[in-house]
């Protein structure tokens, strides 16, 4: 069986079309599946929407990203574990190409990401660079991220000691262990922090990551792209 597992902190406009995705790619393959959402101390229809779509909601209390996946990683059931972030679609070519994966040999991986509302030429550029950085490197862009619970297990999960970045190093280690794949198949996901987060603002996050290395994310003080209030995208994208 395969778990599907989205974390989710007040999501209520991404979340239903992202789920109503998983079910559809699942059924075209004719998959057995279970549909987790950990409600991560939402305050609108997040979990709502979550039980409308056919989910199980496993609520906590952490704001902590790494520690939310974890959660819903031991609550789940199946032998395959599917990470998808609640503004992400998934279909069926990807989902395919994952399992593929596995049957092949291979303890876990990531995908390529294409941007729903990115327009911009700035914008499409630094995406195809990210795209060749996450490549090149054998790391997971954390929208979707797959590996077998064996997997999970041995390597511990996902290190709670990082508010942010615990796609880098739950891909490294997956690496460590066994073979780590990041597919052709693209995930589409949301283009909102490109639009709702300055050019500046980026940059400084980056920055301080220069000078501070991963300490910067062993906080949530300067990883406000994450854990502040979400800014309004009036695109809807």
């Amino acid at each position: 069986m395969i778990s599907f597992i989205v974390p989710a902190h007040n999501e209520e406009r991404e979340l239903g079309q992202s789920l109503t995705s998983l079910h559809a790619a699942a059924r075209e393959l004719a998959l057995h599946y279970e549909l987790l959402v950990v409600d991560d101390a939402s305050g609108d229809r997040t979990p709502a929407i979550a039980v409308e779509h056919g989910a199980r909601v496993v609520a906590v209390e952490c704001r902590h990203i790494a520690a939310t996946r974890n959660a819903g990683a031991r609550q789940s059931n199946g032998n395959l574990l599917v990470f998808v972030d609640a503004d992400t679609h998934v279909h069926a070519d990807l989902l395919g190409a994952a399992i593929a994966a596995v049957d092949a040999g291979a303890i876990g991986g990531g995908a390529g990401v294409r941007l729903r509302g990115c327009r911009s030429l700035p914008q499409r550029a630094a995406m195809l660079l990210l795209g060749w950085m996450f490549r090149a490197t054998g790391i997971a862009p954390g929208c979707f991220i797959f590996c077998t619970r064996g997997a999970f297990t041995a390597t511990g999960g996902f290190d709670e000691r990082y508010f942010a970045g615990e796609d880098v190093a739950f891909s490294r280690a997956l690496a460590r262990h066994g073979h780590f794949v990041i597919l052709r198949a693209q995930a589409l996901t949301s283009a909102r922090k490109l639009r709702t987060f300055s050019i500046a603002e980026h940059l400084r996050l980056v920055l301080r990551f220069g000078l501070r290395g991963r300490a910067v994310l062993r906080s949530r003080e300067h990883l406000q792209l994450w854990y502040a209030e979400r800014r309004d995208d009036s695109s809807g994208a």
